[in-house]
């Protein structure tokens, strides 16, 4: 595993585009695959060396993929082409953003979310989360 550089708004256009879908998860393609893991890994590591984050997506290490690593203390999350299949309420809160340091803003997110994705080896999940 590897810490990798956070991306700041402002430094990189790669915050600022299409992320594309990871699709190549065969395990015939062993590269491939592996790459997707070790992508997740150092996400994981570069997340903890924060010390204050609680998810990370690809393009915040500066790869354009569709990644999540989620650690909010209830066990690791790891989402690979995450889709929002449907939302309920509304909450209002301070957030922060690893690629923008020193700021909080107040933002309203979901109360509820159901989340369609793959894991690490390319097996389809579904999570639901509050």
């Amino acid at each position: 595993m590897a810490i990798r550089k956070i991306v700041v708004l402002g430094e990189d256009e790669v915050l600022r585009k299409r992320s594309r879908r990871v699709d190549k998860f065969d395990k015939r393609l062993r590269t491939l695959l592996d790459r997707v893991r070790q992508l997740l890994d150092d996400m994981l590591e570069t997340l903890h060396a924060t010390a204050n984050g609680a998810a990370i997506a690809a393009p915040q290490v500066g790869i354009l993929k569709r990644a999540v690593v989620i650690d909010v203390g209830d066990g690791l999350i790891e989402l690979v082409n995450p889709e929002i299949l449907r939302t309920e309420g509304a909450v209002v809160g301070a957030e922060g953003c690893l690629s923008i340091p020193g700021r909080r803003c107040t933002v309203e997110r979901p109360e509820k979310v159901v989340v369609a994705a793959q894991n690490r080896d390319g097996k389809a999940i579904q999570l639901e989360a509050e």
